[in-house]
């Protein structure tokens, strides 16, 4: 029966029988081998792109979650205008760090599964639901982890429920933590979160809120070869998003170029950056 609906372009009725809110558990009934971590890798060492810094920090009113644009793939430049940040739907968004080609895969998966769960149950998941099924994928790509193909996104949205802007970080197992005031991960992370320290302040407007991440990016990529700060030449400039009570809202290219245009002039007169105050 299952071959004749195939031939005739109808779906199996198991395809149409109403099931599961999770669109993971119903692939992983019907089509287990489409997971990201159930794929067969080949044998021996393998190579692939990595994504490296996200950042993101709350302000009253919202949260903005950014990202570099470089992927590497050990010593190498692999892509130099690599896109890390993803809306997932309409409040909330997630930046990628680590095996590139994984990370996209699972962010696709996690926007099916939002999208899936809202047309079966009529209504959307809470971000807290939403950073709980982030939380099952990443722990179901454990395996692949293990051999090195990790991926840890970093998670943000606009909480309807407690009117306010959230960041939820996560480790290889799959583990969520939340994030207050601010948050990076990826190779460069600790160098921008270090910037981000000492800049942040909770009553930010969105404008410095957006050139906050900005600084901390570039910090990142002055300490960390993998992380690629603003490329003025090449018009590359970092991925800014901001999720508010409007929903999600991705900086242009010209509101980024000329964020990035603003802190590499300013850089001219400062190269370390803004100085905090000792007191």
């Amino acid at each position: 029966m299952e071959a004749n609906n195939r031939g005739t372009g109808r779906l199996p009725a198991a395809f149409l029988t109403p099931g599961s809110s999770s669109f993971m558990d119903f692939l992983g009934a019907h089509a287990p081998e489409m997971l990201p971590g159930n794929r067969k890798l080949p044998d021996g060492v393998l190579e692939a792109p990595h994504g490296t810094t996200i950042v993101a920090t709350t302000f009253p009113g919202g949260v903005v979650l950014a990202g570099d644009r470089r992927a590497t793939m050990g010593n190498m430049i692999a892509q130099r205008d690599i896109e890390k940040v993803f809306p997932a739907d309409e409040y909330s968004a997630v930046g990628i760090a680590g095996t590139a080609g994984l990370a996209v895969e699972m962010v696709k998966l996690f926007q099916l599964e939002l999208e899936h769960f809202e047309k079966v149950e009529g209504a959307t998941l809470s971000l807290e639901g939403k950073a709980n099924r982030l939380s099952t994928m990443i722990r179901s790509n454990l395996g692949m982890a293990m051999q090195g193909l990790a991926v840890v996104p970093l998670f943000a949205g606009w909480d309807e429920g407690k009117e306010k802007g959230r960041i939820f970080s996560y480790d290889v197992t799959g583990g969520r933590s939340e994030e207050h005031g601010f948050a990076a991960t990826g190779s460069g992370s600790i160098f921008a979160r270090g910037s981000m320290k000492k800049l942040y302040r909770p009553d930010l407007t969105e404008e410095q809120a957006t050139t906050l991440v900005v600084q901390a990016l570039y910090d990142a990529a002055d300490d960390d070869s993998a992380t690629g700060g603003p490329d003025l030449y090449r018009h590359i400039y970092p991925i800014v998003t901001v999720i508010t009570d409007e929903g999600f809202r991705r900086l242009t290219d010209e509101e980024s170029q000329e964020l990035a245009r603003s802190v590499t002039n300013r850089r001219l007169e400062q190269p370390d950056g803004p100085r905090a105050a000792l007191l």
